[in-house]
């Protein structure tokens, strides 16, 4: 009986999955004269801005005619959504998907890191406009569907990091499964962004640049001011974040092969 070959499965890369590898690997190459720095350049950056956005917007920007003073909370409030919040949680999703290709938990890290700073800007998001709210509606909070929708994405969030940090930092299964739900979360912010077309709402259009800008000059280039001042803030603390979460990765680990060590 002449001995029948067992057939081999092909095991290279599909090419979603080189494509991808690439486009990390592009990434890193762009962003690494950034990353290398980041413990020097992102904290003048960021200290810097923040105190132009204090200035800007206490100073510089001027008084609104109808709404007053409490309409400068725009300029944090509207950062906070559009880059804190929104980036944040892109970061979170995009991260995710490079862990479910690569299976290295250094991206579960940074997801974990930045759905953390996430859910932080959208605390701040909902209780500025809770306060800027107050004066303009009569309430603090009423179920409109953007802030509805806003409260829906701060929510999940929340689920992803209560489920992620159930289990251990090297938990590759845990780590699998979240990511997929960061992954289904971050179809939360189109409804968001579009809620105020869609349907009838309390909340405002959304602030467009454009030549014949509804803001004055003088608005707006506080308010671009603003949302840089909250990008470099968003950028250093999700890599803090995730330089500590790394830590945490690397000691779980030690401690794992420490115990395999150990005499019974």
């Amino acid at each position: 009986m002449s001995a029948v070959a067992t057939p081999t499965p092909d095991r290279s890369p599909s090419f979603l999955t080189s494509a991808l590898r690439g486009l990390q690997a592009l990434f890193l190459w762009a962003t690494l004269p950034l990353y290398l720095r980041r413990w020097t350049l992102l904290p003048a950056l960021t200290g810097v801005g923040i105190m132009a956005l204090l200035v800007g917007a206490v100073l510089a920007a001027p008084r609104e005619v109808i709404e007053g003073d409490v309409q400068r909370l725009m300029y944090l409030h509207v950062p906070s959504a559009s880059v804190g919040t929104y980036m944040s949680f892109f970061i979170a999703a995009a991260a995710s998907v490079a862990y479910l290709v690569s299976r290295d938990l250094r991206w579960d890290a940074v997801a974990r890191s930045a759905a953390t700073v996430g859910v932080m800007f959208t605390v701040v998001t909902l209780a500025t406009g809770a306060i800027w709210g107050k004066p303009i509606w009569g309430v603090y909070w009423t179920w409109d569907a953007r802030l509805t929708a806003t409260l829906v994405l701060l929510l999940i969030y929340t689920a992803y990091l209560l489920a992620r940090s159930v289990a251990g930092p090297n938990d590759e299964q845990a780590a699998r499964y979240a990511a997929i739900f960061a992954v289904i979360g971050i179809l939360d912010i189109p409804l968001i962004h579009f809620s105020v077309n869609w349907w009838r709402t309390l909340h405002p259009q959304q602030i467009v640049i454009r030549p014949d800008p509804a803001l004055p000059g003088e608005m707006l280039l506080v308010l671009l001011i603003s949302a840089m001042a909250i990008s470099f803030l968003m950028l250093w603390l999700i890599a803090l974040r995730s330089e500590s979460e790394q830590l945490i990765q690397r000691t779980d680990r030690m401690r794992a092969r420490l115990d395999q060590r150990e005499p019974a």
